[in-house]
């Protein structure tokens, strides 16, 4: 349904923008929300897509598609546009996403821009920049509903009626002591079923889910989904509320960790490969493309020892394929589903031997079942039982290992508090490839005595 939406957007653009008709395309972006058109400006050529960002007047949509834009587009776009222009569509958009922005302007021209931004939301922006972009402070929101305990239910109300229209999530109302600490929350049906003169301290939650300031993303983004919070408090070193991250920032946070992820586990960097230039896309994947290149480099000298039996029985070449993919399948399958866990809080780095244990006794039990296909196989095509048998153990020991290196890599590098993502990929399905050609023949060599 989503992707429908987005394609009725996309190509009538594309059409209209071609035959030139403005009128009609300023029509469908004034209609258009934000997001259905940064994915229509990823399929336009760059002076379409000038001409498109032009034809948008709401200071607001373009606010918004500035935080939807990918960096490489994104500062194509401001190339042209004075820093006038781009102040007054940043005064628009939440102080957090303006700091986001921020991170992809040159230092000159950041500079300039937080000059002229007005003083409140300039001062929010650089107290957001103080912080490492993925962590809380540099995620959260500094703009939140916050009360002191002796307040009454009636005046929390009239607060919000008055001093937080503009808040991004009033669905919290967060209670401070006298000091500003966190105290208690209060969400909004609690606050209107008490009656009025009931102060704030009486029927707040003081069990509070909080983070800090440097709390990781991803933790945050655990803390969410664990407990079904819209938003989760962040607090400075004296517990004082300094900001909220909500649930949509969250649900970013989430894809952005899981593309990462898929990129660093496929060998091509953590960033978006889709839009970037072709001199770009091929640095990134080079050096991880190395890995694979090595360890074919090391499976050729594998099988140049054995280049006596493959002569004797050239027959054993053709099972290489079967039992090197059986093993990288189940190497990739075991390494991802670990490193999931991990970035799920599903699985402990502590419980190693446990997990290990386990994808182990899978993988020995997939590499029976498997052995005993592709081995009868071998014994039907050439009618030997030493072939058959040969192969059937290759390739369980082929599974088996595979299994123990795909789910032990990310648990060691994770205790190495090394990312257990850039331990898949092209690193696990090399050494697997290397130590399957190698025990296949050493199997092989034993039983056919060759």
């Amino acid at each position: 349904m989503l992707g429908d939406r987005t394609k009725t957007t996309i190509e009538p653009i594309r059409r209209l923008l071609r035959r030139g008709a403005n009128a009609q395309v300023r029509k469908i972006v004034n209609k258009t929300h934000a997001a259905d058109l940064s994915a229509a400006f990823r399929t336009l050529t760059f002076p379409d897509q000038k001409k498109l960002f032009s034809m948008i007047h709401d200071l607001e949509q373009k606010g918004l598609v500035f935080a939807e834009l990918d960096e490489d587009l994104f500062l194509r776009i401001i190339e042209d546009m004075g820093v006038d222009e781009i102040v007054n569509i940043l005064d628009t958009m939440a102080s957090d996403d303006v700091a986001d922005l921020m991170e992809r302007f040159p230092d000159n021209l950041a500079t300039e821009i937080l000059r002229k931004m007005e003083k409140e939301g300039s001062a929010e922006v650089e107290g957001l920049l103080r912080y490492d972009t993925d962590t809380a402070g540099g995620i959260m929101v500094p703009d939140f509903v916050a009360v002191s305990k002796n307040t009454t239910a009636e005046q929390a109300i009239a607060s919000l009626q008055k001093e937080y229209i503009d808040v991004e999530m009033p669905f919290y109302l967060y209670v401070t002591d006298d000091y500003g600490r966190l105290a208690g929350v209060s969400s909004l049906r609690q606050l209107v079923v008490v009656p009025p003169e009931t102060p704030m301290k009486e029927f707040m939650t003081s069990d509070v889910y909080r983070v800090s300031t440097d709390t990781d993303q991803e933790e945050v983004a655990r803390i969410v989904a664990r407990y079904d919070i819209l938003a989760v408090p962040v607090v400075d070193e004296d517990n004082k509320l300094v900001g909220i991250i909500t649930v949509d920032d969250v649900i970013d946070i989430i894809r952005r960790e899981a593309t990462e992820d898929m990129f660093k586990m496929a060998g091509v960097g953590e960033e978006f490969v889709e839009t970037q230039s072709v001199i770009k896309s091929t640095r990134i994947r080079l050096p991880w493309l190395f890995a694979s290149c090595l360890g074919g480099v090391l499976a050729y000298f594998i099988i140049g020892r054995f280049e006596a039996s493959l002569k004797q029985m050239t027959y054993l070449a053709a099972f290489i394929p079967v039992i090197m993919g059986m093993g990288g399948n189940i190497g990739t399958q075991s390494s991802t589903i670990v490193v999931r866990g991990i970035a799920t809080g599903r699985i402990n780095i502590r419980d190693l031997w446990k997990v290990v244990g386990k994808e182990l006794s899978v993988g020995m039990i997939l590499g029976a079942f498997y052995g005993f296909v592709v081995g009868g196989v071998a014994f039907l095509t050439h009618d030997k039982w030493a072939l058959s048998f040969a192969v059937s153990l290759a390739v369980i020991s082929s599974m088996s290992i595979a299994a123990l290196v795909g789910s032990m890599f990310p648990l060691v590098f994770a205790r190495l508090h090394i990312d257990p993502a850039v331990a898949t990929g092209p690193f696990v399905t090399t050494s697997v490839d290397i130590l399957s050609v190698f025990f296949y023949f050493q199997i092989a060599t034993l039983l056919l005595n060759l």
